[in-house]
This record gives structure tokens, C-alpha cells and sequence, in this order.
């Protein structure tokens, strides 16, 4: 492979995995003031323990969220400098602020830390919503500059120059609304489930279920409420992406010949070679209404399109089908939650328990492959329209060594990460026995 392929991999790598680091370190801190309130309210030893057992895990994915954010940053310098000499004084506002950000969550986990039986106790809870709110900032900073390669603004591109910057403008670029938005649903839904899915099968093995209920109660709760909201926010994205990156919305359906009144396809496997679709579900019409609102409206196909700007569009089209399958699930998951709050004798019944278990990890499947639906398919450019990616990648060889790196590095992390967990699990159940 060439420079530009181990840069990608060696990028989409080390996203993939701080996503999910981040993600829960975004969401976490919710599950931990909601418990804590509980504990300042019955005085029930239940929530303190429960708190305390969820402020380890936070702690533990912020330094992971830290360490592996920091390398992606030093990644964007190293693969990319040509795209950090024009973008840098472009979308620095939004990272300054992400870093700012990171400082008051940091500063809020020390006094939550260490502000136990030291701190006004309303004082220290608000410390945990401060940890919570700084974090969810940090994401929404983040997705704004991907929102800027997706949507570029705040500047005037003349001769192959980047002048007349407005960072501000650059920072509320056309994008990172309707990203920003999509991107924490998604870190609710995928972290809230995943939580869930964990304590539901600690009550599946009978490990301690009383205080596993109430953590899953919590945790599903915020699940619920995203995963409802969340295909209202992909409406949005959607029609959004209509209107700005055409091309990006005719992939992701594997759309090729232009018309109007286009029908919607439900699976179907991609002849990227023949440029056709087959062993698909249509509906009829439905593509035009979803991404403008009328049924008879016109849909640009990627036949409209050169050759040499066209993303992969089979890897594009099964991600997007994988995530809003996922996305659907989940949504009549958190419906199916809702009315079990009515009919709680299926609590009772241990399958409710294995099916909220089996969903523990496809929140981050379906997170994972939206940002493969947003970065594959605005391919090939790295800003859109603007600047391609092959121009942007450094010209130094041997990525592949640093790819190799990058790989060890992070796999390692995740399995020291993944023992702690478990170490933390296992605490827990030892100390509520």
C-alpha cells in the first residue's frame, strides 16, 4: 500500500477506537449525578456505592479519552499538513475552545474526585453536572470542525488561496447543527445501551440484581429518550446532506440514474461495476420526500457525477443500511423500555434481560458506521470541494511503520482498559454482596 492508504487506515483506526472513549466519557458523568441525586435524596446506600463505582469509570475513560484525543491531534499535524496549513487558522477556534473545554471537565473531575465529605454536598453534585456538560461540549466543539471539511465556510478561495478568514463563521459553518446534534444522540444511545446491556447481564447471573436494576434503570432511561429523538435529528442530517453533498446522499442510498420521485431501497447489495442495485426492498417515492420534503421531487444519481469524485459507494451504502437498521432497533428497544415501566411483570421474565444484553454493543456498531457514512463519504476530498485528500497526506514515507505503532498502541489500550472494567465489575459485586 502507499503513504496515503496507511495514513487513512492509520486515521480511521485510532478515530474509531477514541470515539468510543469518548463517547462514554460524554455520556457517563449523566448516569453518575442522576445516581448521586438519588443518594442525596433517600440517603439509600445503594446509590453512593452505585456512584462511586460509575465516577471510577468515568475517570478511567476520561484519561483514555485524554490519551487517545491527544494522539489524534498530533495525527492531523503528522498525515495531513497540508490540509493543517490551510484549515489550521481556519477551524482553530473551534479546538481552542474544544481544549478550554477539556480544562474545566478536567478541573471538575479533580473536585468530584476528591470532594467527598471535603465539599457543600449540593456543591460536589454540581461539580459531577459540570464534568457532564464541559464533556458534551468538547464533542459538539469537535464535530463542528468535521462539520467545516463537510461544509467549508468562513473564508474566500481564490487562485488556490485560503483569504478573508472568519473563524467564527468557519466555527458555525452549515454543518455542525444538524452533525453536532445527530453525533450526541448517538453517543446517548450508543453509551446508554451498552450500559444497560452490561448491568443486564450482571442480573442474568444473579450478581447482586437490586443495585444492577436501579444502575439499568438509569442508564436505559437516557438510551430511551436519545434512540426516540434520534431518527428526528437523521431527518435533518438527511435533508441536510441533500441539499450540500448530493453526491454523499445518492452513496449512501447507491442511487445512480436521476429522477424524480425516487424510491427508497431497504438493503440490496451493490454492483458498483454494472452501477446498479439488486435484492433490494423499494419504497416507492419515499427518497424524494425524505430528502425534500415532497414525493415527486428530482434526485441527482451518482451517474451525474465525474468518475474521479465518487466515494466507495458500496462501503458507503452498507454502512448507512447498518446504521439506520441499528438506529431502528434500538428506537423500538427504548419504545419497548417505555411500556415496561407499565407492565413490569416482564421483569421479571429473564429474556427481557438477554435482549436488552444482546444490544450492549450495537450502539457503537451503528456510531461507528455513521462516521463511516460521514468521512468515506465525502471521499475524495478532505474538505469538500476544496482540497483532495490524496494532496493533503504528508510526503514522507513509511507510514506503515507508524500505522504498525498506532495499532499496538491502541489494542493495548483496549485491553487494559477492558481489565479495568471488568476489575471495576467485579469490585462492585464483591462490595454490595
Amino acid at each position: 500500500m502507499e503513504n496515503l492508504e496507511y495514513a487513512r487506515l492509520q486515521m480511521a483506526f485510532t478515530l474509531g477506537f477514541h470515539i468510543i472513549f469518548a463517547c462514554i466519557g460524554m455520556v457517563m458523568p449523566f448516569f453518575m449525578v442522576v445516581a448521586h441525586r438519588k443518594w442525596l435524596k433517600t440517603r439509600n446506600p445503594l446509590y453512593l456505592k452505585l456512584t462511586k463505582a460509575w465516577l471510577k469509570g468515568v475517570a478511567i475513560f476520561f484519561v483514555t479519552g485524554a490519551v487517545s484525543g491527544t494522539a489524534l491531534s498530533f495525527e492531523l499535524g503528522m498525515l495531513w499538513p497540508e490540509f493543517m496549513k490551510h484549515a489550521g487558522p481556519i477551524i482553530g477556534m473551534p479546538f481552542s475552545l474544544e481544549g478550554a473545554a477539556f480544562f474545566v471537565e478536567a478541573i471538575a473531575l479533580g473536585f468530584y474526585l476528591y470532594g467527598w465529605n471535603k465539599l457543600p454536598e449540593n456543591f460536589h453534585w454540581f461539580t459531577g453536572i459540570i464534568i457532564g456538560i464541559s464533556g458534551v461540549a468538547s464533542g459538539i466543539l469537535v464535530v463542528s470542525a468535521n462539520g467545516w471539511m463537510n461544509a467549508p465556510s468562513g473564508f474566500d478561495y481564490i487562485n488556490g488561496q485560503f483569504t478573508n478568514i472568519d473563524p467564527v463563521q468557519a466555527f458555525l459553518n452549515p454543518a455542525w447543527f444538524t452533525q453536532a446534534l445527530h453525533m450526541t444522540l448517538a453517543a446517548f444511545v450508543a453509551t446508554s445501551f451498552a450500559v444497560a446491556g452490561l448491568h443486564a447481564f450482571q442480573i442474568l447471573r444473579g450478581n447482586n440484581p437490586k443495585l444492577h436494576k436501579q444502575a439499568f434503570k438509569i442508564a436505559i432511561s437516557f438510551g430511551a429518550v436519545a434512540a426516540l429523538l434520534q431518527p428526528l435529528s437523521g431527518d435533518l442530517s438527511a435533508k441536510d446532506v441533500a441539499q450540500r453533498q448530493p453526491v454523499k446522499l445518492a452513496a449512501m442510498e447507491a442511487h445512480y440514474q436521476t429522477g424524480k420521485g425516487v424510491p427508497l431501497y431497504i438493503g440490496g447489495i451493490v454492483d458498483e461495476e454494472n452501477k446498479e442495485v439488486n435484492n433490494k426492498i423499494e419504497i416507492p417515492n419515499a427518497l424524494s420526500f425524505l430528502a425534500f420534503g415532497d414525493f415527486d421531487a428530482e434526485v441527482r444519481g451518482l451517474n451525474d457525477f465525474p468518475e474521479d469524485e465518487l466515494p466507495p459507494v458500496a462501503i458507503v451504502h452498507y454502512a448507512f443500511q447498518t446504521m439506520v437498521g441499528i438506529g431502528t432497533l434500538l428506537m423500538l428497544a427504548g419504545l419497548l423500555y417505555f411500556i415496561s415501566l407499565k407492565k413490569k411483570s416482564w421483569m421479571d421474565n429473564r429474556k427481557y434481560w438477554w435482549f436488552f444484553m444482546l444490544l450492549a454493543p450495537l450502539g457503537f456498531i451503528a456510531l461507528e458506521a455513521g462516521w463511516v457514512v460521514t468521512e468515506v463519504g465525502r471521499q475524495p476530498w478532505i474538505i469538500h470541494g476544496i482540497m483532495r485528500t490524496e494532496d493533503a497526506v504528508t510526503p514522507m514515507p513509511g507510514m506503515k511503520f507508524s500505522f504498525y505503532m498506532y495499532l499496538l498502541v491502541y489494542i493495548t489500550l483496549a485491553f487494559t482498559v477492558t481489565w479495568l472494567m471488568k476489575r471495576q465489575i467485579k469490585v462492585l459485586n464483591e462490595d454490595t454482596e
